[in-house]
């Protein structure tokens, strides 16, 4: 069962707790399985690892490691806030994410 998220790739999002809090960020992958996302230079991890074919030297390795998409908020692009949203539908059907304090369409 996958829930629903209000995040995409591509937005831009604020840490609101954590280690990583105040940090803005890009998103780069959301798991939506795992209730998850990967933001850009977010969570850094180190990995130790062996050498092998493909890495010859080995050593420790840096990587973003993915955080729960709660503890995140979208940034508008007017406000430069982070916010929540709404979900609008249009005349012709389609939905878009709306910010709550300016009334602004979010595109991705």
């Amino acid at each position: 069962m996958y829930h629903k998220c209000h995040l995409r790739k591509d937005d831009k999002v604020k840490i609101i707790t954590g280690k990583d809090q105040g940090k803005i960020g890009k998103v780069l992958k959301v798991i939506r399985k795992a209730d998850r996302i990967l933001i850009e230079n977010i969570n850094i991890v180190k990995h130790h690892s062996k050498p092998t074919a493909k890495n010859r030297q080995g050593g420790i390795l840096e990587s973003e490691s993915p955080i729960h998409w709660s503890n995140v908020m979208l940034m508008c692009n007017k406000c430069m806030t982070p916010v929540r949203i709404k979900m609008q539908r249009l005349d012709d059907g389609k939905k878009i994410r709306v910010c709550r304090k300016c009334n602004e369409i979010i595109d991705s």
